[in-house]
């Protein structure tokens, strides 16, 4: 199991008690637990620190968690399990509907959450085992996950900043030729308190094509949209 890049597991619940018994339980899994207690708490971190997975509670102070869900699938697609003392069938609907990808009633047993954990990652394409590091390939660019690292025909790592890797990471991740839009990165890199900072985004997208070379053609401006990435 690789204890480099462990996958962060983002748990959002006001109760104290689930962050002590899940927080050295996740870790024990080979996980790395982020904690929030609101949802604007697990907004922040769920676009600064790219979780694998999403832990939500419902009933938190500033509000329905049902109601971060749209928000989060507006910059991720990571998998989100709800965990909720409600137990009432209409709840579970409309939080599956709402864009969870399950649904787990407190008290539960940790051996069943965490194979959910399981399942989920690897419905979205992850690996069983957290410890696996994905590569992607993408025309003349290598992209390493695990190990951070782009290289273009086979070269040397390119010298990114880290700001530089989240920004490439986040337009890979937008899939082959689809477009993501300038909120998206700008929330996925810088946060959500820079959504209107378009500025950010031409400079690092202007740094990035300098940097990938041969590599430059694969960004593509969407104009007053956002960007393609891709070889279509």
């Amino acid at each position: 199991m690789s204890t480099l890049h462990p996958p962060r597991i983002l748990v959002v619940d006001d109760e104290p008690q689930i962050h002590r018994f899940l927080g050295p339980a996740l870790e024990a899994a080979g996980y790395a637990p982020l904690r929030a207690a609101t949802i604007a708490e697990g907004l922040r971190l769920a676009a600064e620190r790219a979780p694998a997975l999403v832990l939500l509670d419902l009933g938190l102070p500033d509000g329905d968690g049902k109601a971060a869900i749209p928000k989060l699938r507006g910059f991720t697609a990571v998998p989100v399990l709800v965990l909720s003392a409600r137990d009432q069938e209409a709840e579970k609907v409309a939080a599956l509907d709402a864009g969870a990808d399950d649904y787990v009633e407190k008290p539960f047993a940790l051996g069943e959450l965490l194979a959910r954990i399981r399942a989920a990652l690897r419905r979205a394409g992850a690996a069983a085992a957290p410890a696996a590091d994905s590569v992607a390939r993408i025309g003349p660019l290598e992209m390493d996950f695990g190990r951070r690292t782009a290289r273009v025909d086979g070269g040397e790592p390119l010298k990114l900043t880290p700001r530089e890797w989240d920004l490439l990471a986040a337009l890979v991740r937008g899939g082959d030729g689809r477009v993501v839009t300038q909120r998206q990165l700008l929330t996925a890199v810088w946060g959500p308190a820079h959504v209107e900072d378009a500025q950010y985004l031409r400079v690092y997208v202007g740094h990035l094509r300098q940097k990938l070379g041969p590599a430059a053609h694969l960004i593509r401006t969407e104009p007053g949209v956002g960007y393609r990435f891709g070889t279509d």
